[in-house]
């Protein structure tokens, strides 16, 4: 069991790293959270707020809580902004971002969606540590409980009629962290996200579409990687509004070991389950996703709860004529 806990600590250690973990909240219409180039980029201004909580039979599980804005100002300009609040036990992080993105359009008409679009994000950070508690010195920790710091994310978008594709670079710059020590967790936090889909439907009167979609992330430092393979499905309702659900299915590339407590080691890869449903309803946004972690060693059989609100507002844009959810709230 020590060396399960070693493996822990070293996992929440580089989970340090991530400023917003990368969850399944792209698949519940709050791209932007993901991608900066998203901001602005729908035919609504959109709010989105977020809550998440790990393992409701673990105290001072993990729970995680985002508000996010973006809006388009005139033809080619999006701006948003997020705050958010991530908890783990005695670790904690808050922070706030702020996002312009620019928005090249070549379609000719609304039955041509060509869009190109790219985005930076810019964020300050506190990463705060309650060592209130503690008993014990830990050497792994540095001389302050709490630090503050800033960060960069880049993302580039393209939707073409039916297809999209997103790229972004997270946490773009070296940051030396009072918090921890350097040999604990790396002055580099950078993350690579990519993810790619489709939305498509049998007949043009169908009201079902459907949305095969990947999501590839890589850690520079670390070299960890993950990939997400995800179905959504939509249904239009009659009076305009639309149900839709799907499952995502995310498997790391790396591979744990851990010790049971006899002298044989043993190895897993994460690999957890999300399924997820939601509507919208006239300007609102209700979705619910729900993940299992798979691993045969778990801290617990909960799964992770996550429910995301949103509201659509201000003047519609141009809807184009394709299966573009994203674009076409």
């Amino acid at each position: 069991m020590f060396l399960v806990s070693i493996l822990f600590f070293n996992n929440s250690a580089l989970k340090a790293q991530e400023v917003i973990p990368t969850y399944s909240d792209y698949l519940t219409d709050n791209l932007y959270l993901l991608h900066p180039s998203m901001a602005g980029a729908s035919n609504y201004d959109q709010i989105r707020l977020t809550g998440r909580l790990q393992w409701f039979d673990v105290e001072d599980a993990p729970n995680l809580q985002t508000l996010s804005y973006n809006t388009r100002v005139g033809q080619k300009i999006g701006l948003g902004g997020i705050a958010f609040r991530d908890e783990n036990g005695n670790y904690s992080k808050t922070g706030a971002y702020a996002t312009f993105a620019y928005h090249l359009m070549f379609s000719r008409s609304t039955a041509d969606l060509n869009q190109l679009s790219f985005g930076l994000s810019i964020g300050a950070i506190q990463h705060r540590l309650d060592t209130s508690g503690f008993t014990e010195f830990d050497p792994l920790l540095g001389d302050s409980n709490t630090d503050i710091f800033g960060n960069m994310d880049f993302g580039i978008s393209y939707y073409v009629s039916d297809l999209y594709f997103h790229f972004a670079v997270k946490n773009i710059l070296l940051v030396n962290r009072e918090l921890f020590y350097s040999d604990a967790v790396p002055s580099n936090m950078r993350k690579y996200l990519f993810s790619a889909g489709y939305v498509f439907s049998l007949n043009p009167n169908d009201p079902w579409s459907f949305e095969p979609s990947i999501l590839f992330q890589a850690r520079e430092a670390t070299s960890e990687m993950a990939i997400d393979g995800n179905v959504k499905a939509y249904y239009e309702l009659e009076d305009g509004n639309s149900i839709w659900g799907g499952l995502s299915y995310r498997n790391s590339f790396e591979s744990s070991e851990f010790t049971t407590g006899g002298e044989e080691v043993n190895r897993q890869q994460l690999r957890y389950i999300t399924p997820f449903i939601g509507v919208n309803y006239k300007k609102f946004v209700l979705g619910y996703t729900y993940s299992y972690q798979l691993n045969s060693l778990v801290l617990s059989n909960g799964g992770f709860h996550q429910i995301t609100l949103g509201y659509n507002f201000g003047e519609s844009r141009e809807r184009y004529d394709c299966k573009c959810p994203a674009i076409n709230n």
